[in-house]
């Protein structure tokens, strides 16, 4: 159902901490026009747990009206069932394609009670959903055997794996066939996520760096690996400020460099300053002074 690159699109804030529209406008515009298949609103690195409702529905709203014909999912992160549930709705009633579920966080829930909340997401919004299992960030390990029962909830159409762990893919795909569509989550973990199966990429760094994200993507579904690894190889130091507590910081820095945007984060987070704001500045500009040549695709 869904294939391919899936930025999770980082929020725009005005000096005065509203809304950017324009800025997300031109920026989720980039997106489409380097090719990604999807767009995911409003999640971990768009600042979620930040938001109020109704600028998340604003957001999304935006980046349905720049996707065309692209599907673009809403994020599902709450810490209580019933505002999961109800955000879900309000998702549907809008016109969300889909949603991103993740477990109710920051409790660290039972399997029994992480079963509970995501079938009651997913079947209260009536849509296809993606569920997000990132045990490393949230402290939820959505199981195999979770999954099993998952297997049974037509709704439940793919599942965001960012377990850290390689070999997850394959075990999925082993246990499940075709049943879900496979998303890594972790960017420097994608090419050889892509390799193993995985049908998609829920990427970070494509938001500054669209172009290469997508030739990664398009070069491994033709079996160009040498081409990717190349194009990969270059992009690691960078892929590699996804996977960090200041991964929305680190992101939101990259994209002031390489398309021109701003990095103003919601409190309690702040931009990136001082000696770290230099060394992720370093990487960027060295990644920047070396950028390859894409191939035709």
């Amino acid at each position: 159902m869904w294939r391919g690159v899936f930025p999770a699109v980082t929020t725009k804030f005005t000096s005065d901490d509203r809304l950017d529209m324009a800025e997300m406008e031109r920026c989720f515009a980039l997106q489409v026009e380097a090719g990604v298949d999807g767009l995911i609103v409003c999640g971990s690195l768009g600042e979620a747990m930040a938001l109020e409702g109704e600028e998340k529905l604003e957001i999304f709203k935006l980046a349905k009206s720049v996707a065309g014909s692209r599907p673009v999912l809403m994020t599902v992160c709450e810490s209580s069932t019933r505002r999961a549930v109800a955000a879900a709705q309000a998702a549907a009633k809008a016109g969300a394609d889909g949603l991103m579920v993740l477990p109710g966080v920051p409790y660290r829930s039972a399997p029994h009670e992480t079963l509970a909340h995501l079938f009651a997401v997913v079947r209260g919004s009536g849509l296809p959903s993606m569920i997000y299992n990132n045990p490393v960030a949230y402290g939820v390990d959505v199981t195999l055997e979770m999954f099993d029962e998952l297997a049974g909830e037509p709704l439940v159409v793919a599942m965001k794996e960012s377990t850290d762990d390689i070999r997850r893919v394959s075990e999925v795909i082993s246990r499940f066939g075709d049943r879900f569509d496979v998303f890594t989550g972790v960017d420097n973990l994608a090419l050889e996520s892509l390799v193993m199966g995985a049908t998609g990429w829920v990427a970070g760094l494509v938001v500054a760096f669209p172009k290469e994200t997508v030739a990664i993507w398009k070069l491994a579904q033709a079996g160009r690996i040498e081409e990717a690894r190349a194009i990969y190889r270059w992009f690691r130091p960078l892929l590699d400020l996804d996977v960090s507590t200041n991964l929305v910081q680190n992101i939101k820095r990259a994209e002031v460099h390489a398309i021109g945007s701003n990095d103003r984060c919601r409190a309690p987070r702040m931009a990136l300053s001082g000696a770290e704001a230099e060394r992720v500045d370093g990487i960027i500009r060295a990644a920047l002074d070396t950028r390859p040549q894409l191939p035709a695709l």
